[in-house]
């Protein structure tokens, strides 16, 4: 599948960036062009049913591995630097598990490769409650939504993925009748799990859940090189709440591990 990507620095490095679920490339943008500044060409990939990427009824980790592994040889990337959050974060761990070799450093956002329970459901109820052909406005989109979610923040980082077509209609960038129908899948732990030997960071959010104090020794089983870095201040979206940190502590591990 040939995904849509954003591209920001020209020379350098070269660094993938994958969002999580609800999320696309553009929720990277700010913090790529910081990222840049360090001598790093940055790609920011909308994954598969995400963004202005294809649409597919296959929507598991071994399908969007396989995704990344046909970016990388389309860009011709020697080894590049993985990044990912949440779901993004679980790709790129079975990228690693599916395509040993294939990059240099593995950067992991506030995932664990454990299971986790489905918690987006009452998300994507609420998103299905707003009625496409007859809202005006995204204020109205977002009045339906907080009836779901109490969140601001979350609200408006959801209807990122609202937008306007060309006769003026509105219309998602999302596929949310797969995503909800492949909700538990994305929640479940990572398969054909072996050893990760190359350098990889795991940065936590303090107030996140996500990975857990009881979470580390199969981390450092799985990945036997790698360090894991908490974020105080920070919960699940880490690097959008503490952006400065994020790259601070991003730059610090590959600086340690450069090539």
């Amino acid at each position: 599948m040939k995904l849509f990507f954003r591209q920001t620095g020209e020379t350098g490095t070269p660094i993938i960036i994958l969002h999580g679920v609800f999320g696309s490339s553009d929720n990277w943008l700010t913090i790529s062009k910081t990222i840049a500044d360090h001598n790093y060409r940055v790609f920011l990939v909308d994954q598969r049913n995400h963004g202005r990427s294809p649409r597919s009824e296959v929507f598991n980790y071994d399908a969007m591995a396989a995704d990344l592994q046909e970016f990388i040889v389309d860009h011709q990337l020697e080894k590049p630097i993985l990044i990912g959050h949440s779901m993004g974060g679980k790709t790129v761990m079975q990228f690693a598990m599916n395509y040993p070799g294939q990059f240099s450093r593995l950067v992991v956002v506030d995932i664990a490769p454990k299971s986790y329970p489905i918690h987006h459901a009452e998300l994507i109820r609420g998103l299905k409650a707003i009625d496409l052909k007859t809202i005006t406005s995204r204020n109205e989109a977002d009045d339906i939504l907080s009836q779901y979610e109490p969140s601001l923040a979350v609200r408006q980082f959801l209807l990122k993925n609202l937008f306007r077509t060309d006769d003026g209609a509105f219309d998602w960038r999302l596929n949310l009748p797969v995503i909800e129908e492949e909700l538990e899948g994305i929640g479940q732990a990572l398969h054909y799990v072996r050893t990760i030997t190359e350098p990889t960071l795991f940065i936590r959010g303090a107030e996140s859940r996500y990975i857990k104090d009881k979470d580390l020794p199969e981390i450092a089983q799985i990945f036997p090189n790698s360090t894991v870095e908490a974020i105080e201040g920070a919960g699940h979206w880490v690097q959008a709440e503490k952006p400065t940190e994020f790259v601070e502590v991003l730059m610090r591990f590959l600086k340690n591990y450069e090539l």
